[in-house]
C-alpha cells in the first residue's frame, strides 16, 4: 500500500515552533504545508559544503520541543538524498530523515521572519504575506 504523505517528528526550539504557526497563519494554510515549502526553499542550498556545515550546526542546538508535521511522500524521499549529500560534503551522519528534517528547517528558520513570509508570498503567488504579529 502506498502512502500520498509521510509523518515525520523533529525537534525545534519553541520560538521556531511559534514561527512556524504565526506563518502558517499569515498564509492561510497548516504548519505541514510551511514545513515543505521551506524544505523546497532551503534543501538546493545544501548542496553547497559552507550550507550543509551551518545545517550541522543547526542540530547542535538544543530543540526541546517535538512537532509532527505530514510531507508528500516525494519530499520526503529527498530528505533521505539531502542527508547523504551533507555525510558527503561533511563527513557527519545525520543518522535519519526526521534529523535532517529538523536541521533543515531550524536552517531555514533562522532566517529574517519577514524574509520566510515573503519567500511564502512568492511560491503561492497571491496569497498574503501578512506574518501575523506575535
Amino acid at each position: 500500500m502506498e502512502c500520498d504523505e509521510v509523518m515525520l517528528t523533529v525537534r525545534i526550539t519553541a520560538a521556531e515552533r511559534t514561527l512556524l504557526r504565526h506563518l502558517a497563519q499569515g498564509h492561510h494554510s497548516d504548519v505541514s504545508e510551511v514545513v515543505a515549502d521551506g524544505l523546497l526553499d532551503v534543501l538546493p542550498a545544501l548542496h553547497c559544503p559552507a550550507d550543509a556545515h551551518r545545517l550541522l550546526a543547526a542540530v547542535a542546538v538544543p530543540a526541546p520541543c517535538a512537532l509532527t508535521v505530514w510531507l508528500p511522500a516525494a519530499l520526503a524521499d529527498l530528505l533521505v538524498l539531502a542527508t547523504a549529500r551533507v555525510a558527503q560534503s561533511t563527513g557527519v551522519r545525520l543518522g535519519s530523515s526526521c534529523a535532517m528534517l529538523g536541521a533543515a528547517l531550524r536552517l531555514w528558520l533562522a532566517q529574517d521572519p519577514q524574509r520566510l513570509a515573503a519567500n511564502l508570498s512568492t511560491m503561492h503567488a497571491g496569497r498574503p504575506a501578512a506574518l501575523v504579529a506575535a
